[in-house]
């Protein structure tokens, strides 16, 4: 059973030059539940995270998360409200170690003023241990992330993210460009992290999406064109019409 809606999106729209990005769309995202967003290329799936992370500002509409409007909240408010995100390419610091990178993440490092005065404690190393074991990377806590492979680098933006312990989690197709074995491990390991918290996920590779989706929800031209289950998606000939036959 799926818990409280942690996000609610409701009659959101965006327009750029007249272009309605995302048009009076309706989206909600609870606790326990992965909600994977598919649909052709642009559909609205990354704008509709830019705008509820705050990178994007709506034309109309409401965002809320955990009861709270967030929607003119400026983006480094809404991570600390507890919503992370993962981009399509992963965003890490090549020349430091992976157990650096997931210091760096720790909620008490992450301003200049608290940088200055962050130590090493016992509770950091433990939470960076943790959530490295996490991710499959405990062995290669001491090595350069340069050193990782592509899968690994995800991982360890998404262990980045673990650290602000997050209660939603946004993730742009989190499995592009992996092996076929860092995505079965990708797929366990989201199954593991919905237990805590709401995962939303935009993806393309439709195996994946199966494997780890709740609930799939199909934009296009803005709009949703259909939400369910993965067989009834895959079915549907719209869907099939304006993507899958694609």
């Amino acid at each position: 059973m799926f818990g409280e809606f942690l996000l609610r999106v409701e009659h959101l729209s965006v327009e750029f030059d007249g272009f309605k990005a995302v048009d009076d769309l309706t989206f909600y995202a609870a606790k326990n539940q992965i909600c994977a967003i598919i649909g052709p290329n642009g559909a609205g799936k990354t704008t509709l995270l830019d705008l509820i992370t705050g990178r994007t500002s709506p034309t109309s509409g409401e965002i809320r998360f955990k009861e709270a409007d967030i929607g003119g909240l400026r983006e480094n408010q809404i991570v600390r409200r507890g919503i992370g995100r993962k981009f399509q390419t992963p965003s890490v610091y090549e020349a430091l170690t992976v157990f650096e990178n997931l210091e760096m993440a720790y909620p008490d490092a992450r301003t200049w003023l608290s940088a200055w005065s962050f130590r090493r404690s016992e509770a950091v190393v433990k939470k960076v241990e943790e959530v490295a074991e996490l991710i499959y990377l405990k062995d290669k806590l001491h090595e350069r992330a340069e050193k990782l492979s592509h899968g690994q680098k995800q991982w360890l933006e998404i262990g980045a993210l673990l650290i602000q312990e997050p209660d939603l989690l946004l993730l742009d197709e989190p499995v592009a460009g992996m092996s076929v074995q860092d995505r079965e491990l990708t797929a366990a390991l989201l199954l593991e992290l919905v237990k805590e918290r709401a995962v939303v996920v935009v993806e393309h590779d439709m195996d994946f999406v199966r494997k780890i989706a709740d609930r799939v929800t199909v934009l296009h031209q803005g709009k949703i064109l259909m939400e369910g289950k993965m067989d009834a998606i895959q079915s549907d000939p719209r869907v099939v019409e304006v993507y899958l036959g694609h």
